[in-house]
């Protein structure tokens, strides 16, 4: 999903987006009580990026998680990046970008509208989740070293 896709979603979650101007460029968004708040200084693909976190906030978590020295903060952490890289990426985006002919991590976050820091934390994520590869459909994908394939199976030949 790009950012004007994930704005879409957010709005129709009930979720109010501003860009505001972080006195600290460390803050790249925030969410509380149905509202997001990005740093504006960010690009419209590092926007996406970080909307699609923030949404996986508003659908995951609850309270305030700043605090990430406690273990369930960082559990409710995790479950919204998780989401967001689903929200934004998925397998089956790893398996679009493929098939549409991308061969590097560069090409690929081009393809899914992400930056490549994203695209490789979400495949660390699934790696961490998944381990070294998941089936999804006629595909193996193996997460290190990172690569998709497509099985053939005797039918098709």
């Amino acid at each position: 999903m790009n950012y004007e896709e994930l704005q879409i979603q957010a709005c129709k979650d009930g979720i109010e987006i501003i860009e505001y101007p972080f006195k600290s460029s460390n803050i790249k968004g925030l969410y509380c009580n149905g509202t997001v708040a990005l740093n504006e200084d960010m690009t419209q693909v590092e926007k996406s990026c970080v909307l699609a976190e923030e949404i996986g906030h508003h659908c995951t978590s609850s309270g305030d998680i700043l605090d990430q020295t406690d273990i369930m903060n960082r559990k409710q952490e995790y479950r919204a990046r998780f989401y967001g890289y689903n929200l934004k990426i998925g397998l089956t985006g790893l398996i679009r970008a493929y098939e549409a002919g991308c061969r590097n991590f560069f090409e690929m976050a081009e393809f899914l509208d992400a930056t490549e820091e994203y695209l490789k934390e979400a495949i660390q994520c699934y790696k961490s989740k998944y381990g070294i590869c998941a089936v999804v459909d006629n595909y193996i994908i193996y997460f290190e070293p990172f690569a998709v394939m497509k099985m053939i199976t005797v039918d098709s030949l």
